[in-house]
């Protein structure tokens, strides 16, 4: 890594897991700059890059950053720092974000097709109907875990459709889903390869028993394509799919659920303007993402950015959670405003790397704030906000939301429990 910067300070990227506020961490990491040299999760050294012009810089710019962890030559080792092993991480790097043009161009192309929006707006009511089922079920119970009756089951079971997986499965998937994002490597390679071994008997299903389904489409692709996905990239595009069509979607309920216990004003406003419910989730996204951190990208060239010379194989780490709430880019940016109208977050990426599920994860979340507000009016949380606890790693999940519906009739039913 160069050396021709002014800041002498190395801040550690693991000092997040033993924060008591996430959010300071990071807004202390953007007061030492736009973009810093740091160190990885592993003691590596790492150029952070917190404001928001610099990151999108580098999300839109994918002649000078390579997304490419398999054939790259760079300061970080993200396998290493992961501690995954051999036999688990060529399906986990060869995902989308792992591609630079134009063997990314050509994967994105088959993968997207289970994401356009015409296939999502069909969906509209098939995710109606399941936040329709899994609301009622509240339903006359005197407290609900939102992460456990909502923010898990409703993108799992959404993904699991459109992937094709047998409802019997569900349980399965869920399963693999929370580990193969858990901060302990062996959990993750349990997951992946539980995750690796059922694609891969899935996909031989899929061969002979196609159906209206994205697998099959990945699979009937390869199969008439020249080009042939071979069976590495074919699981590979599962995972892909899974994680973009569900990891996304779970923090973003949950934390935005969270933003509207404990801002009350916020929410009665939903509840008396529906309509502000897309730029809400717009806001929800920019102002508790689901994702602090990009995939790493890797300088191609030396490269000037943010004021600080970064050498060719640098490791260049996006922090998503700082950009989002750069002062010079957001007015107000620690400030919760349901219809904030200029809202370019970066939550969702940007440039050819765009998160692939974000039209998916949009809808499912449209559809369930509306629904709970409109069935639950008097939610309310059922601890204190400093009783709730997340999992730790890179990704933060709630690991529970208890709520308390208040739905009417549920004094009858806690007076009679």
């Amino acid at each position: 890594m160069t050396t021709d910067a002014s800041h002498t300070a190395e801040p550690e990227l693991a000092g997040v897991f033993t924060s008591p506020d996430r959010n300071a961490f990071y807004a202390e990491l953007a007061a030492a700059g736009p973009v810093t040299r740091g160190r990885y999760f592993d003691g590596s050294p790492v150029w952070l890059v917190t404001g928001y012009d610099e990151s999108l810089a580098v999300l839109k710019d994918h002649q000078r950053f390579s997304n490419d962890i398999i054939n790259r030559s760079s300061t970080v080792d993200v396998a290493a720092a992961a501690g995954l092993p051999e036999d688990v991480w060529p399906y986990l790097a060869h995902t989308l974000g792992a591609y630079d043009p134009p063997e990314h161009s050509r994967l994105r192309k088959l993968a997207s097709r289970g994401f356009t929006v015409r296939r999502v707006e069909a969906l509209r009511p098939r995710i109606q109907a399941i936040v329709d089922e899994i609301l009622a079920d509240w339903a006359g119970r005197p407290e609900v875990d939102v992460m456990e009756r909502l923010a898990y089951p409703l993108p799992i079971r959404v993904i699991c459709e459109l992937l094709g997986v047998p409802e019997a499965d569900l349980g399965r998937w869920r399963g693999w889903a929370a580990g193969i994002t858990a901060p302990d490597p062996a959990e993750v390679a349990t997951a992946a390869r539980g995750l690796v071994a059922y694609m891969r008997e899935l996909v031989s299903t899929k061969r002979t028993e196609p159906g209206d389904d994205v697998l099959s489409t990945l699979v009937l692709a390869q199969e008439e394509d020249g080009d042939r996905l071979s069976d590495t990239e074919l699981i590979s595009l599962g995972i892909t799919i899974l994680l973009a069509g569900h990891e996304t979607t779970v923090n973003l309920l949950g934390n935005g659920l969270l933003l509207l216990l404990t801002q009350p004003e916020q929410r009665r406003r939903l509840q008396a303007d529906p309509g502000l419910v897309p730029s809400a989730v717009e806001e929800m996204l920019r102002y508790a993402g689901p994702a602090e951190i990009a995939p790493m990208r890797y300088a191609r060239n030396t490269v000037e950015l943010g004021g600080v010379t970064i050498g060719e194989g640098d490791a260049v780490q996006i922090v998503y959670a700082a950009a989002n709430r750069d002062p010079r880019r957001f007015d107000q940016p620690d400030v919760v405003q349901l219809d904030r109208r200029d809202n370019p977050h970066l939550a969702f990426g940007q440039g050819i790397h765009f998160c692939l599920g974000a039209a998916l994860a949009r809808a499912e979340a449209d559809i369930a704030f509306r629904s709970v507000l409109a069935r639950f009016p008097d939610l309310a949380l059922a601890v204190a906000p400093d009783e709730l606890t997340r999992t730790p790693g890179i990704t933060p999940v709630l690991t529970s939301l208890p709520v308390h519906p208040n739905q009417p009739g549920h004094g009858a039913a806690t007076s009679s429990s």
